[in-house]
């Protein structure tokens, strides 16, 4: 018998989108709503019916893990990937098909899930860890690890709902990771964490893997899913598309995640990135021209535009974006706020342009992606849209004196170098 941490056979999870929601009331209201549609038929037979789409969030899912393993698994939104991990963490139920489980799991899957919001850090450390099937003197031993781990002793009686979204994260995952789990599943809520804690979750995440435990990892981060993982799995429509080693896999999700895009744009409001105070509508690459293209000259420089629409007065608004290299490397990031004009300023309702220029001879040749986030007061993230757009660097040579071949590493910056002769 194989010697599997987790299996999934056939496994397909399908929504209805659309359609006439049926109210969940007595036996008297659904009578009387089965009584009423045939009465509205006659009186308006030219009306429009309510008409629902099935859409297949996974879809014939065969996928085997073993004990011990690190698996990591990448796509587009809206691919699947989280739906998967919220079918294995017994939070939605399979449409068909079925997931064998071998092991005490313990999930990370959002701001949100987990943990009772009335209840304080301590309390929420205890319920989860009898969730978990452990012992009062179990969670006892753990308890100061946890709390050292995440960094909110100061707030551990307060309730949770009073937490940031950083606090919180940080108290989860170490619940998480800290409860013994044979089966640690994790979601993209570590791009909530600042840059140190997020290294300390991935070292968290290695020792739990290297102790024999299983680690399910989903990320847009290409880098730490090269870092952890010995396994990687695409998912593309909600299917699994490959199947293969970290390198492998990443090179052939960036190779069949798109062609150029200069530009995004929603034209509906309600469908666009953000929240109830603001949202993006476009996304564009100019060249030095002005021009809107995504093939880039390494020795130019380029915009990166945002426009982007305050719905109502009063919101401190922002946006913040990260460029990627074909390997999924983070080069840098980037945040309006450096216009000190604009800093945490009360913006009217209406239409904005944020503008950053990136300067020539920075960017190493080859394809890149900008991923976006928009933000609200007190920098409380509202939305993220990996891949918004994606350009080609070319390096035209200009700048390369006699040397005809390539440039090392994900920048490749012109600097100034002095010579001269000593004796």
């Amino acid at each position: 018998m194989s010697d599997f941490a987790l299996r999934t056979v056939g496994l397909g999870k399908m929504y209805r989108i659309g359609g006439e929601r049926e109210a969940h009331g007595t036996l008297r209201d659904a009578l009387a709503r089965a009584t009423k549609r045939p009465i509205e038929r006659i009186r308006h037979p030219g009306a429009a019916t309510h008409t629902s789409v099935d859409l297949w969030a996974l879809k014939d899912i065969n996928l085997e893990v073993d004990h011990g393993e690190a698996l990591g698994i990448i796509g587009r939104n809206g691919a699947g990937k989280t739906t998967l991990l919220k079918v294995l963490s017994h939070i939605t139920e399979p449409t068909e098909g079925r997931v064998e489980i071998r092991g005490r799991v313990a999930s990370l899957l959002e701001v949100g899930t987990g943990f009772h919001a009335e209840l304080t850090g301590r309390e929420n450390i205890q319920l989860n860890g009898a969730i978990l099937g452990m012992t009062r003197a179990e969670v006892k031993s753990r308890f100061d690890d946890i709390v050292e781990f995440s960094g909110i002793g100061r707030f551990l009686d307060t309730p949770v709902k009073r937490y940031s979204s950083g606090m919180y994260v940080r108290l989860a995952f170490a619940v998480a990771a800290h409860l013994d789990p044979e089966i640690l599943i994790i979601d993209e809520v570590l791009a909530v964490g600042d840059a140190d804690f997020q290294k300390k979750c991935l070292g968290k995440m290695k020792d739990v893997a290297g102790h024999g435990r299983t680690v399910v990892f989903v990320s847009h981060n290409l880098t730490a899913i090269r870092s952890l993982c010995s396994r990687v799995i695409v998912f593309e429509e909600g299917k699994l598309n490959f199947d293969g080693t970290p390198i492998a896999a990443v090179s052939h999700y960036l190779g069949t995640s798109g062609a150029h895009v200069a530009e995004r744009d929603w034209k509906d409001t309600a469908r666009a990135p953000g929240g109830t105070g603001v949202r993006c509508r476009a996304v564009r690459l100019r060249d030095a021209d002005g021009t809107i293209t995504a093939e880039i000259d390494v020795q130019q420089h380029f915009d990166i535009e945002v426009d982007y629409e305050v719905l109502g007065a009063g919101a401190k608004a922002g946006v913040t974006f990260v460029v990627f290299n074909d390997e999924g490397i983070m080069l840098f990031s980037s945040i309006n706020n450096r216009d000190s004009e604009w800093h945490e300023r009360d913006l009217p309702a209406g239409m904005y342009r944020s503008t950053c220029t990136i300067p020539g001879d920075l960017l190493n040749g080859g394809e890149h992606t900008v991923t976006l986030i928009m933000w609200a007061d007190g920098y409380r993230p509202l939305a993220r849209e990996d891949e918004v757009v994606r350009f080609n660097v070319h390096d035209t040579g200009g700048a390369r004196g006699g040397y005809m071949g390539g440039f090392e590493g994900a920048v490749r910056p012109v600097l100034d170098w002095r010579n001269e002769r000593l004796r």
